[in-house]
């Protein structure tokens, strides 16, 4: 299976600046989130693959082509929604998405019917001929995903492409992103929302100062805490909250049927079972509560900081 990137030792400096600090990656296709604070290196990384800013040592490929060498094979086969509005003044979305078309190499009729294609998928097909410094925040970040597919690509850099949004719009943004996953395009999300991510993204990049700080399938992150329950119950909910108490567990929270609780320690269950019993109730399920990306953003950005 081929990477859809890899980066080698690959570093950036803007004078005494680190932007980049000896990136090694070798990632795989599929929906992967890049996930860090402002000045993680997100942004140059993403530069820095598609060609626009040169690196200052190392390597990296992107589906297989150099990226100083190759820039224009890359550019036919990526597409890229930037942060920060890039529609040009006078142009209709129509205009803008046919005008992008044509830069990427499309024929003139190749580039009108992908273009109607295109902003009828993200929603703006009703639209398409308004100018399109008259959209919405919403339409103008739909408008620049229907120009970075217009020529059909393999892969997807999304920088930030649900700032602005509503929450209406945000989530109709990840649903046409979770569309274009199953739909076997590649998309890199780039983004500072872990909500986001973890709702579209099938792995996640997590960065920090210009360093990679962890990577990995987002459910295999995902960790039994050694001290966090949920208990599935029936019974006396009162009684049962009593004696897990006496016995030094806490209840963090609770319903009718569900308590969230805290062992006292690690390996510690057995004070569960010995209150359900004597509070007369009857236990359906102990379940460890898991870990979030958040719980392992944290943790991995804490970790650099201890470093």
């Amino acid at each position: 299976m081929l990477n859809v990137f890899t980066c080698d030792k690959l570093s950036k400096r803007y004078g005494h600046i680190v932007a980049l600090r000896d990136v090694t990656l070798s990632v795989e296709p599929g929906l992967i989130g890049l996930l860090g604070p402002n000045g993680a290196g997100k942004s140059t990384l993403i530069s820095v693959l598609l060609g626009q800013t040169p690196s200052t040592s190392g390597r990296a490929t992107v589906l297989g082509s150099d990226v100083r060498r190759q820039r224009r094979m890359i550019r036919r086969r990526v597409g890229f929604v930037p942060e920060n509005d890039c529609l040009i003044p006078g142009l209709s979305g129509t205009g803008y998405v046919y005008y992008t078309g044509r830069l990427a190499g499309m024929s003139h009729g190749d580039a009108m019917q992908r273009t109607h294609e295109v902003l009828d998928y993200v929603g703006l097909y009703e639209a398409r001929y308004r100018p399109a410094e008259e959209y919405s925040a919403g339409m103008k970040q739909r408008l620049k995903l229907a120009q970075a597919l217009v020529h059909d690509p393999d892969l997807l850099f999304l920088d930030e492409p649900t700032n602005g949004m509503d929450p209406q719009g945000r989530q109709t943004m990840l649903s046409l992103i979770a569309d274009l996953g199953r739909a076997e395009i590649s998309v890199l999300l780039s983004s500072h929302l872990l909500p986001d991510v973890e709702r579209v993204c099938e792995r996640v990049i997590i960065m920090g100062g210009g360093e990679v700080l962890t990577t990995g399938r987002i459910g295999e992150m995902s960790q039994p805490h050694p001290t966090l329950y949920s208990l599935d119950f029936s019974g006396d909910g009162g009684e049962l909250r009593r004696r897990l108490a006496t016995s030094g567990v806490s209840v963090l929270d609770h319903t009718d049927s569900l308590l969230n609780i805290r062992l006292p320690a690690e390996g510690t269950q057995g004070l569960v079972l010995t209150a359900v019993r004597e509070a007369g109730a009857k236990l359906h399920g102990l379940h460890p509560k898991r870990s979030t990306l958040e719980e392992t953003f944290m943790a991995a950005i804490q970790r650099q900081h201890q470093v």
